[in-house]
């Protein structure tokens, strides 16, 4: 019955976005068209002007800001390489570790083999 009921309200949904588009294409083909970029120039040179007009930020300067911005970026990145290099070097010396166990074990077990026959 609830399945019943959800695909009635669904079949129902649809139709109705139907008929809306269907209704709102004469006007939608009347429009004129407007490119996206055009209508948020204006837009952006305002709040531009707005933001360089505020007390704090009269003498900001966005080349300094860049440089600062990506200065923190490349210690961030070096620190990391950084951490990921301890990482690498502590696995590698752990399987040489292991390894040399499994040597010396290797030849442990070769003589016990050797013995018993």
């Amino acid at each position: 019955m609830a399945e019943l009921i959800s695909v009635l309200i669904l079949i129902g949904s649809i139709i109705g976005i139907g008929v809306i588009v269907f209704r709102k294409i004469p006007a939608l083909t009347n429009l004129p068209e407007v490119s996206h970029a055009d209508s948020f120039k204006p837009l952006v040179k305002g709040l531009y002007k707005e933001v360089k007009n505020m007390p704090g930020l009269r003498s900001f300067s966005s080349e300094a800001f860049l440089q600062k911005t990506l200065s923190k970026i490349r210690v961030l990145s070096l620190k990391t390489e950084n951490k990921t290099s301890g990482w690498l070097q502590k696995l590698r010396e752990k399987s040489r570790k292991e390894k040399i166990e499994e040597n010396d074990n290797y030849w442990q077990e070769l003589k016990k083999t050797t013995k018993h026959k």
